[in-house]
């Protein structure tokens, strides 16, 4: 059988729709040349309605597009949400990677080049604030993106060996919070002074002149910080 080329076809489908196009034209159109001439303009527009969306292939391939993805959604095949992790800086409030000194492991034993313990209130040294420990690492745990931007290629590698602690401060409104994460290097333990920072009472019972006493299941984490 031979085979029918796009041209010949098209050629085919024209001289086929010819004789119904007279007819729709004789039928459509009046007898005066007025009519016949607003009958041809409403046939020449919808026309061009036609080949801009009937006959057009981007059209056809958006209108399959829309309908592929309607039906992938329906049946439950629609494209996943990514999984976006939380920024950096809701991360040191609390995580689940254990950064910032979130890991839920215990501290026992504890190290000996840790010098403060959780609760001990404690002045940042390069901008005299006066915070209180609520847990300590005892080498840094953060993401690399926060590493890179806090620490220089010389001090990455100090900061990797160094215990980190994570401080609550009071912000500068009166119920607003502030929390850190900082080399021992840089606080500095005080005594006589009762920091009044908000959330305080999440962590510890009381404060007993010296420093805050843990609640139980912060010293579940830290057995050995309420010894020295």
């Amino acid at each position: 059988m031979p085979q029918l080329r796009a041209a010949a076809a098209l050629q085919l489908a024209l001289l086929l729709s010819a004789v119904p196009a007279q007819y729709f034209i004789s039928r459509w159109s009046g007898s005066t040349a007025a009519q016949r001439y607003h009958a041809t303009t409403r046939l020449l527009r919808v026309w061009k309605q036609w080949r801009t969306s009937y006959l057009n292939a981007t059209e056809w391939s958006d209108w399959t597009h829309r309908q592929l993805s309607r039906f992938k959604s329906l049946v439950g095949q629609g494209q996943q949400e990514e999984q976006v992790s939380p920024p950096v800086e809701t991360m040191i409030f609390d995580n689940d990677q254990g950064f910032f000194g979130a890991s839920k492991a215990v501290r026992s034993p504890r190290p000996p080049f840790v010098f403060l313990r959780v609760g001990e209130v404690v002045m940042e040294r390069k901008g005299h604030r006066i915070g209180v420990v609520v847990s300590w690492d005892p080498e840094l745990r953060a993401p690399p993106e926060w590493v890179d931007r806090m620490y220089s290629d010389s001090e990455d590698i100090k900061a990797e060996k160094t215990p980190h602690y994570k401080v609550l401060f009071s912000g500068p409104g009166a119920s607003s919070l502030m929390v850190a994460y900082l080399p021992q290097t840089q606080l500095e333990r005080i005594t006589g002074m009762r920091p009044d920072i908000p959330t305080l009472e999440n962590y510890f019972t009381h404060f007993d002149g010296t420093r805050f006493v843990m609640q139980d299941w912060l010293r579940e984490l830290f057995p050995e910080d309420e010894d020295g």
